[in-house]
């Protein structure tokens, strides 16, 4: 088993174990304070469900973008964040007004969040090097402004760097070479002229931010150049 398998396994485990002490500590927290302002046992059994609810579909949210490729939206930091502190403030409500009650009661959910976020951080991570890693979409531009020799190259039954023949007017055939995609050149030329210090190109992220678009678009280029296709040559 490799090192980042054994690591994402003890994370698990000890987030499965910290779940456990949550479960009868934090829990029993919540159910109180939710009983003390009036609730009935039923709805106050609800309640700490709904606070560690939000944490984990704002975490699943989170690493489902990260397989996607996508930065984390507001939206699901904003959850996470209001949900992990609900549950700070709901363990803290219940403790007696002096600090170390109030680190004791807290420490538990404190502690659970600490470690599932972790163990969410260790997988949106690896996600993201799947998506990184995966050859898939990589033929495609990814945007509509890129030039017409994409489309007609997959008509011809190749990529883009493939040839158009034509017949001429003595029926002879003549290949005449596609044109190259402005805009990937000119990214190609970027690339090139930003070498960091140590003569290596820029990221495919870097590249891509650059002319605002979306990183694997940023791999392609980087990937056409250093094969040669983004070069007035290659035509």
């Amino acid at each position: 088993m490799s090192s980042p398998a054994w690591s994402r396994w003890i994370t698990t485990t000890t987030v499965l174990l910290l779940a456990a002490i949550a479960a009868v500590v934090s829990y029993a927290h919540m159910f109180e304070l939710a009983l003390r302002h009036g609730e009935p046992a039923w709805r106050a059994g609800l309640f700490p469900l709904s606070v560690d609810g939000m944490i984990v579909a704002a975490s699943m949210a989170l690493l489902a973008d990260a397989r996607q490729g996508r930065r984390g939206g507001v939206l699901p930091w904003a959850l996470l964040v209001v949900g992990s502190a609900a549950s700070l403030a709901a363990n803290v409500a219940v403790a007696d007004p002096t600090l170390w009650s109030r680190v004791i009661h807290t420490w538990p959910s404190f502690a659970l969040m600490g470690a599932y976020e972790l163990l969410m951080r260790q997988l949106r991570v690896a996600a993201g090097r799947e998506e990184a890693a995966s050859p898939r979409g990589e033929h495609r531009v990814g945007d509509e402004n890129e030039d017409t020799a994409a489309p007609v190259a997959r008509q011809c039954g190749g990529d883009e760097t493939a040839s158009l023949h034509v017949v001429g007017s003595g029926g002879t055939s003549r290949s005449t070479p596609p044109a190259l995609p402005r805009v990937q050149v000119e990214a190609w030329r970027w690339a090139l002229e930003h070498r960091r210090s140590d003569g290596s190109l820029p990221s495919g992220g870097e590249i891509a931010a650059a002319f605002g678009r979306k990183q694997r678009w940023g791999r392609l280029v980087k990937q056409r150049g250093r094969q040669g296709l983004l070069e007035p040559s290659a035509a």
